[in-house]
């Protein structure tokens, strides 16, 4: 009988594309300080476009990163427009405290930020995420359960000319 420790995990991940918001330091009163957004994501036809919020812990160094050049963006209120990848998704319950709602209860939908795969600054394409190999080459042929992850889809609206992305790996964080 063989005695493993690893433990094998379903992954439900969201792709998509929308407009990052609301960079900031969260500083819980128990653990650690964590750096927080919100994307506002499209969803529906292009034509009557509606937005999903979500509100997301930045997980990994590179999503980190790449949130933290977008500060000085967003707080001038441009429109910052990434590609993502969130996992871990959950609601939490609220009550409003002020405003016309207040009393009643909220729900906000809640993820991580795993991945950028690019982010665009009014308009402009300001970063794109090399593409990985897939996992699937590098290992026997069963070893994974999943399919290979897939890249969000860009709208296909004539974009003007833009030159090469700056970078490939991000760099320190400048701001855009």
């Amino acid at each position: 009988m063989t005695n493993t420790s690893e433990r094998s995990y379903f992954d439900l991940h969201i792709t998509g594309l929308g407009y990052l918001n609301r960079i900031r330091e969260v500083k819980p009163k128990k653990g650690d300080a964590f750096l927080a957004c919100d994307i506002a994501a499209l969803n529906g036809p292009s034509d009557d476009v509606s937005y999903v919020r979500f509100d997301t812990r930045v997980s990994g160094s590179d999503a980190q990163h790449l949130v933290r050049r977008c500060i000085d963006a967003v707080e001038a209120e441009k429109k910052v427009m990434i590609g993502f990848r969130l996992g871990d998704l959950w609601t939490d319950t609220f009550t409003y405290s002020k405003g016309k709602r207040a009393g009643e209860q909220g729900v906000s939908l809640k993820a991580r930020l795993l991945f950028i795969t690019w982010i665009k600054v009014d308009g402009v394409l300001k970063y794109k995420a090399e593409p990985k190999p897939a996992e699937h080459d590098q290992g026997a042929a069963g070893d994974s359960a999943s399919p290979p992850p897939q890249q969000a889809m860009v709208p296909t609206a004539p974009a003007p000319a833009i030159e090469i992305v700056e970078e490939r790996v991000p760099a320190p964080a400048d701001a855009f």
